[in-house]
This record gives structure tokens, sequence and C-alpha cells, in this order.
């Protein structure tokens, strides 16, 4: 397609959402995003861009302190804006390469955590991606063995933080972008690092693409197009494993029987798509692979678990749970003054107890001022009703489906030797004053889900 403020109306129109809240653009310094920003400014004067004149619109520039040229990048940016009228708001971020991650991909990570974090409710990010940006990606992520996933390229629309990221250009060829700046003046500085071959995409720009255009004139377009049929293919594997995660949701958890009446291939994808639901990114597919192996075959008093990263898989009674790899534990023993209103902080993503007035709870004349709280060892027992028998701690957590996992989190409340209360699930009905009568009781605020 050509390029101008009335194609970029139009593309507008058909991805902003109705309740779109206003438009920031992000400017890099560099010549794609001055044609982006200069053409979202006419657009905005045309006889058809009355709602993009009435969405507030600003720019957004992130410094990422890389090189010597940062500077000369904030000041095109800046001297864009103040042609174009368009308010700027300068980020400085830091960009942390750690093992195994390459400088381009850290530098994205730390640019789009900032643009995440920027965006108020309803804002659209605007990105000056074009034509060849998408078929250089679909070249990298074929080079990378990716799936169908990373084989769909760049979505024109997704969300970010409290808002969208729009990519309206994509169906822009670059020379399109070349005539729109000639034609309008517009100058830019020029980035050292698109041309230094170390990094993946430089190379691919100036080494290999010139050849792949002398042999296949138009690439750009066709592979463009490629990514869009793969990304529709894509949109239809979503739709399908929505459905079963629908279908399969017991409470936090999978149902591993529902699981496994689905295909192989389906049952992959419906894991994959549960876990980007929640905010995780999935583990290569032969670790997924392993994890639901491992899930379906283990004995019955088995936990299998299968971590990558931060996140790890867990079977329990025909479930499959997210959880983090490493579990919370309650850890060192601590004081607790058995006073109503005191509280006591059991730790990260643990919660608190407090004491409150209880009827029928714990007696306060014989429970001590100071009690000590501290995690399950094993051979805890209770007796949690007059009539009751006593109970080992295991069977009760099992009677009620407490996770095996979070066993060790739970807050074991102590009177000396005695086991009083475990959080706000049990009390010992020897330590408690008769029903209807005075007497208090632990409340666990924020607790973490335990079955």
């Amino acid at each position: 397609m050509s390029f101008g403020a009335a194609e970029l109306s139009a593309v507008l129109e058909e991805h902003l959402p109705p309740d779109a809240t206003g438009l920031v653009v992000a400017v890099s310094g560099g010549a794609d995003s001055a044609c982006l920003a200069a053409a979202l400014a006419q657009a905005r004067e045309l006889e058809s861009g009355a709602r993009l004149r009435n969405l507030p619109t600003r720019a957004v520039h992130i410094d990422h302190g890389l090189q010597a040229a940062s500077a000369a990048f904030r000041e095109a940016s800046v001297a864009l804006c103040t042609r174009l009228q368009i308010p700027l708001t300068v980020l400085e971020v830091d960009v942390d390469s750690a093992a195994g991650v390459s400088l381009e991909a850290a530098a994205r990570d730390a640019r789009y955590r900032a643009f995440a974090l920027e965006l108020k409710v309803g804002e659209c990010l605007l990105t000056a991606h074009h034509a060849l940006d998408q078929a250089e990606t679909l070249l990298l992520q074929l080079l990378r063995g990716s799936g169908l996933p990373g084989l769909s390229a760049m979505p024109v629309c997704r969300p970010l933080g409290q808002g969208l990221h729009l990519r309206p250009l994509l169906n822009v060829a670059r020379r399109d972008l070349f005539a729109f700046a000639d034609a309008h003046g517009i100058a830019a500085a020029d980035d050292p690092m698109n041309h230094d071959l170390r990094f993946d995409r430089a190379y691919v720009r100036s080494q290999l693409w010139p050849l792949i255009e002398k042999r296949w004139p138009g690439a750009a377009t066709a592979l463009t197009r490629t990514a869009r049929h793969l990304a529709e293919a894509q949109e239809l594997l979503d739709h399908s494993a929505a459905f079963h995660v629908q279908r399969l949701r017991d409470g936090d958890a999978l149902s591993l029987r529902g699981l496994r009446a689905l295909p192989a291939s389906e049952q992959i994808n419906t894991l994959r798509h549960w876990l980007t639901c929640a905010a995780v990114t999935p583990p290569p597919a032969a670790r997924l692979a392993e994890a639901l192996r491992q899930a379906f075959a283990a004995e019955t008093d088995h936990l299998p678990a299968i971590a990558w990263g931060a996140h790890a898989l867990r079977r329990y009674r025909e479930r499959l749970f997210l959880t983090p790899a490493t579990l919370p534990a309650l850890g060192a023993e601590r004081e607790w003054c058995a006073v109503p209103g005191s509280q006591l902080e059991l730790g990260p993503g643990l919660g608190r107890l407090r004491w409150v007035p209880q009827l029928g709870g714990l007696d306060a004349g014989r429970v001590p001022g100071t009690l000590s709280v501290r995690q399950r060892r094993g051979g805890e027992e209770m007796k949690i009703g007059p009539r009751a028998k006593t109970q080992s701690v295991q069977h009760l957590c099992q009677s009620v489906g407490i996770l095996p996992w979070m066993r060790d989190a739970l807050p074991l409340v102590y009177a000396g030797d005695a086991l009083i209360a475990i959080g706000d699930l049990w009390q010992d009905a020897r330590w408690c004053v008769a029903a209807g009568e005075p007497g208090f009781g632990c409340v666990w605020d924020e607790a973490p889900n335990l079955v």
C-alpha cells in the first residue's frame, strides 16, 4: 500500500477500539517513527479525521542509554515533536542483558516494560513497524525453528499494560515510507546499531535482504502476507484451545481426565493457551510434552513437577496446577503475642495472622501470653471437635484436599508444646471454650490458595 495521512487514518479507524482514550506515538529519533508521527499529525487535520482529533495524542521516546548516539536520538525526537506540536515524554530505561539473552532482546524487553507502565487506561501505543520489519521477523523466526505463534510474527493489535499496542504500518513498504519522508522533509538520526552485523536483524537487513529482493522482488510483501495467514491459523487454534480450557478448568487447575481425552496435538495447544492466559511464557514444546507425559504416567501417590524459569507444573488428584518453581514455606519459628488485634506477618505471599474475638473459640484464660508459630515437621495431631477423634495433621490436610506442596506454608500455632491452631483452618477443641461462649480465634488474611 502507498503511505500517507489518509491511509494511516483508514487503518486506525479499522483497528482502534471504540473505548480508546488516547494515542501514544513511540518516537525513536529514526525515520520510520518520524514518518508515523508526521502522518498522524496530518491525519488529525483531515476532514475524515474527527475521531483522531478528539483523542488526546502524545509521544514517548525511550532512551536506552546504550550508545553515544542516544543523545542525538533524543534531540531528534524533541525537535520532531516540537514541530508537530505533540507533547513528548522521555523515559530512561536500564537494559539488563542476562546470560543467554541478546542485547537486542534485552533492549526490546526493557522498552516494552516501560511502554506498558506508561500507558494509561485505554490508551493505544502506535509503533512504526512496517512490512520489511514484519518480513525480517518471520525470516528470523524461521531460522530459530519457531512454532506457529512465532511464525505469526508481529500482530497488528495486542494488549499492552492498561491499553493496546497497534502497529498500523505493517502493510506499508519501506520505500513508501522513504517517499513520504522525502516529500515532507522529514530528517532523522541514523542508528549505528542498525549497521552493526553482530545483531541478527542488522545482518539480515544489510547482508541477506538485498540478495533476497534481487532474486524475488516484492519478497517483503509476500512474507508479510504469509505471516498474516499464519496468524489467522494461530487464531483458529487459540479459539479451539480457549474452548477446551473453559471446559476443562477446575478451579485454578486443569482437569487431567479431560486433557487425556483430547488428541495429543490439542493437549499441547490447550496447555500452552492456559499458560499464556495466566501471563506465563510456556516452556519449549519438548518440555511441555514431557510435563504432560509425567502428569499422565506418574503413579497415583507421586507428585510430578516440571519446572522452567520461575514456574512449574504439578499434578495432584487428577488436576494440573501452575505453581511457582520455588514453593512457599513458613521458615523459621517466630513468637506471637496472644492479644486480640495482634498481627503476625508470615512472609512473601503467605499473608498474615491476627487474633479476633470468637464465640466458641480458644480459651483466653488458658492460652499463654506468648505463642510460637512454626511450619509442619511431621507427626503433629489435633482434636478438632469435642467428640472428634484425635487426627494427624497429615490426615486433616488430605481430608480437605490441601495441596501437598502448600502444607509447609501452613502456620501451626503452639502454646508451649501443644498445637492449638493451624491458621484459621482448625483449632484444637481441648483448648476451646464451650460453644456460644466468648473466646478468641485466628484469622489468616491474604492466605495463599491451598486447595
